[in-house]
This record gives C-alpha cells, structure tokens and sequence, in this order.
C-alpha cells in the first residue's frame, strides 16, 4: 500500500509544481528582451558602425590614393570605374578589383614609388 500511496504523493506534487510555473512565463518574456537589448548593443550595432564607415571610405576613393585590399595587395588606385578600380601594385602591373575589395586607405606617400 506504501507504493500507491508515495505514487498519489507524487502526483500530487507535480501538480502543484505547474501551477506554480504559471507566473515564470512573464519573467521569461523580460529575461529574452534583456538578451535581445544586450546581444543588439553588443553585436549588432558595432557591426553596423563599421559598414557604414565603409561604405562612405569606399565612396571618398579617388584616382591616386593608395589603398590595400582584402587580400592584402597594396597599390595606387590607377582608374576609377563604378563599381571596379584599377590598382596598380607594381610599375606596369594593374589589376582591376571590386570597389568594396579596398579595406583601407594608407596615408599619402606610405608607398614608394621605384
């Protein structure tokens, strides 16, 4: 009879557990608001930051600036297309790369010329 009766217990214990589950829905909610707030300050809005200081560094080239790309060519922007630009990494050696390719700026002068 021990066995039956241990068994109602149980029952009875997990019964009252649900109910007492009902008000964590609510902090659930809040805790996945929270994690979504810090996850966007944290993540997505620094990334963000950083394509837009491309995309204007990418828009302010010019003919003549000296530049590296993603690949880690260096060189001086020879021609200007739309959406391509024609660097120059050696004296004669031009190569054509996609405008978003250039990662970055070097100051004037950084590259000297043979």
């Amino acid at each position: 009879m021990s066995v039956f009766t241990s068994a109602v217990f149980l029952q009875g214990a997990a019964a009252g557990g649900s109910a007492g589950q009902a008000g964590g829905g609510m902090g659930f909610i809040i805790m996945m608001v929270v994690l979504f707030g810090l996850m966007y300050f944290m993540m997505i809005r620094p990334q963000m930051k950083r394509q837009k200081e491309h995309r204007a560094m990418v828009a302010a080239l010019g003919k003549g600036d000296e530049v590296v790309t993603n690949g880690g060519l260096a060189g001086r922007i020879a021609e200007m297309g739309e959406s391509f630009v024609t660097v120059e990494v050696a004296e004669g050696v031009q190569i054509k790369v996609q405008r978003a390719a250039i990662a970055q700026v070097l100051p004037k002068g950084t590259l000297k010329s043979s």
